[in-house]
Parts: C-alpha cells; structure tokens; sequence
C-alpha cells in the first residue's frame, strides 16, 4: 500500500533529514515547517525589524500591521468571530499558566476544578498548583479502556461544586478524541468555565470554537507548522472579562504613575512586553499555507497513514498499542522491552520518535506503565518513512529479544 505525500517537496527540512538518513516520526511533539513560513520570517528580518504598537514610523507600522493580520488570520482559522478574542502567548502551557493566575480570584476554599486522568503536564500542573494555593479540590475524571474519558463517571463527579472544567481535545498519548461536547454541557449546567487544551487538536481538521462552545481553548503555534515560542489564548468576550491581568510591563498598561496603574482590556492587556514579533508573523504566513492546501485531501492522507501505521503495528508479536488511537499518532509498548532500550536502538537507525512518559507520567503510572514509545505523523510523512520505522522496528526487536 503506498501512501505518497504531496505536500513533502514544501518542508525542506524533510528533504535535509533524509540527506542525514533521519525518518521524522515525532511531530506531535514539534512539527517541521513549510517554505512559506521560512520566507516569511526571513522577509520580516531582512527588510526591518521593529517593535508592534509602539512606533509610528515606518519598519514598525509594517510590523505592526503584520502582526495584527496574523492574529486576523487565526481568528478566521478557529471562526473565533474577531480577533479581539484572540491572545498571544508563548504556548499552551504559558496559556494555560495564564489562566489558572488570571481565574485564581474567582474561586474560594472547597470549590472544584475538574480535569481528566490523560492530561498532558501543561493542563494538569497549573490546576494543581492552583488547587494548593486556594485550598481546592482538584477532581480527576477517569479514562476507559478505549482512552476515552468516562462520561458515566463525569456525570457523577461534574457538579454544584465544579467550578471549571479543563479537558484536552485529543489525548497526546493515547491518540483519541475526547467527548468533548458532552462534557462542556455537563460543566455549563452547573455553571462552570470550561478549558479546552487544543495543543494536539487543532493540527487535525479545523475546529470552530464557536460551535464548541468552551469559555477558552489553547494551542500551540510549533504543532501546527508554526514556529515555537508562540501560543494561542482564545476566550470568549465573557470570560476573558473575568481574567486579571498577571504580568505586567510595557504595553499592557494604559495609564502608569509611581503608586498605581490602569489595564489594557484583551488582548494587549495580557501580551505585556515585546512579543515574539517574527514567530507570530510566521504562524500567519504557516496558517496561509495551510489554507491553501486541499483539506479533504489532507484528512484522508492523514487516515490512511494513520491505518497503515495500526496494522503494521498489530501484526508485530508482542507489540501493544495503548487505547483505540484515531488520528496521527500511536504510542505503543513491547512485552518484554523497555521503551528506553527500544528507542536507543531506533535511534541509531535513524527513526525520530519519542520514548518516556510524554509529559503525562499520572497516566503512564496509572497504567503501571515506565513509559511508551509513540510515532507521530504529519502530512509530509509517506508509506515509505514508516516501512522504514517497520525494518528498524524488526532489526531492533530482534537485538533485545
């Protein structure tokens, strides 16, 4: 079954790893990125560099003006409606650090918030830090065999206490969408926020937050094709109303004298400081690219490399995959082997993938597990990186068995 990829001739680093004899297989954890966002950072630097929304001369009109069209171009990519609801960060985990400060005055001793039993580190520490600091009690929904979170016990640990709710979109370990809409109805009958960690999410399909329905949603800008050092706070008009401001500098301030200050509303008044000026840019000029591209297309290219990867694994003796994974990416174990031995021995042949706890380790612990190894695809991946993850795969099995 070949599975080709047209969209590989537009990442040049592919074709640079492939030179070095490297197969990329960990883009869960960072995407390469396309021509398009090359040129356009280069073009940022190479014809004047300036700060945004400080300057009225003309290198930082220019920049200013690109900035702002990338933060138009990502309301359009999530229909957030205006970019207003739009703010920069410097990732999802800066975002969700963000919120659990900038929500932390709406909550008192005894209140709840309530995560999954699959979160990422990201969307896990910031609530149990939180937690500690206001005496909360942070609830853990459990996950079903399928890698999906239990929606009978939701309904029993969701209620009159709950006071936010933040879920992931698609699991990073287990590859599975989360139900989300059902467990953001649960949250708002009890008149909860709702926190979606979209890091992994939104590099599949488009996702309309409007139509979700959830007071915020986070990403990250490196996942999708972006550059790193970018993050994406989206909330609505409402919540982001309830957000204080937690740091503080130039050009969140409106008005400074030497005993007190007043705020900028979002989304200036949580970018404090310079932003990562160019990475934002580039994230617009990766969003253009992506927008361009034949979306149907890439969602069954994506399918099909995702099948391919499934039976190749499920045919190999021993080989476990964790949960019922849908879209990209499978982390799997190996009766008999560690995942540490295993990926060393990947490694020297070449095969980029990831080995560990993938910042999840209540999870990986929950399933007495030390860690797992995970492929990852992107859709500049073809059949033959993985027939070559399959060889190495054997070769390597064959030493430690």
């Amino acid at each position: 079954m070949l599975v080709p990829s047209p969209w590989r001739v537009d990442f040049p680093a592919i074709a640079a790893l492939q030179r070095q004899d490297q197969t990329y297989l960990d883009s869960a954890a960072t995407a390469q990125k396309p021509q398009a966002l090359l040129d356009a950072i280069s073009h940022y630097y190479a014809n004047g560099a300036a700060n945004v929304h400080r300057a009225q001369h003309l290198p930082g009109a220019h920049a200013t003006q690109a900035f702002e069209d990338s933060r138009n171009k990502v309301a359009q990519w999530l229909n957030a409606g205006d970019s207003g609801h739009i703010v920069f960060t410097h990732g999802a985990t800066s975002a969700l650090n963000l919120l659990a400060y900038g929500l932390e005055h709406l909550f008192n001793a005894g209140d709840e918030l309530v995560i999954s039993a699959l979160e990422h580190h990201a969307n896990l520490l910031p609530w149990q830090q939180l937690a500690k600091r206001r005496a909360l009690e942070l609830v853990i929904l459990p996950v079903g065999d399928d890698g999906m979170i239990d929606l009978q016990a939701a309904a029993t640990l969701i209620g009159p206490r709950t006071r936010l709710l933040a879920v992931s979109q698609l699991s990073n370990v287990l590859g599975t969408w989360q139900p989300l809409e059902p467990l953001l109805a649960m949250a708002k009958a009890e008149g909860a926020l709702t926190v979606v960690d979209g890091a992994q999410g939104i590099v599949h399909g488009r996702h309309d937050v409007q139509a979700l329905g959830c007071d915020f949603y986070v990403f990250s800008s490196h996942k999708l094709y972006g550059p790193d050092g970018v993050g994406v706070l989206y909330g609505r008009t409402q919540a982001l109303q309830q957000l204080r401001h937690w740091q503080f500098g130039g050009e969140m301030v409106q008005q400074a004298d030497y005993h007190s200050a007043s705020f900028r509303p979002a989304p200036l008044g949580f970018e404090a400081g310079t932003p990562p000026i160019a990475s934002v840019i580039g994230l617009g000029a990766s969003l253009d690219y992506l927008n361009s591209l034949d979306q149907p297309a890439l969602i069954a290219h994506e399918a099909a490399l995702h099948e391919y990867l499934l039976r190749g694994l499920k045919a190999r003796n021993g080989v476990r995959v964790l949960g019922a994974p849908q879209v990209a990416l499978v982390s799997f174990v190996v009766e008999g082997v560690h995942n540490a031995d295993l990926a060393h021995l990947l490694t020297e042949q070449g095969i980029a993938v990831r080995a560990g706890h993938h910042c999840a380790m209540p999870l990986l612990k929950a399933m007495h597990l030390s860690g797992a190894i995970r492929v990852s695809l992107a859709l500049y991946n073809n059949s033959d990186d993985l027939e070559r993850f399959f060889e190495a795969l054997d070769q390597s099995l064959d030493m430690l068995r």
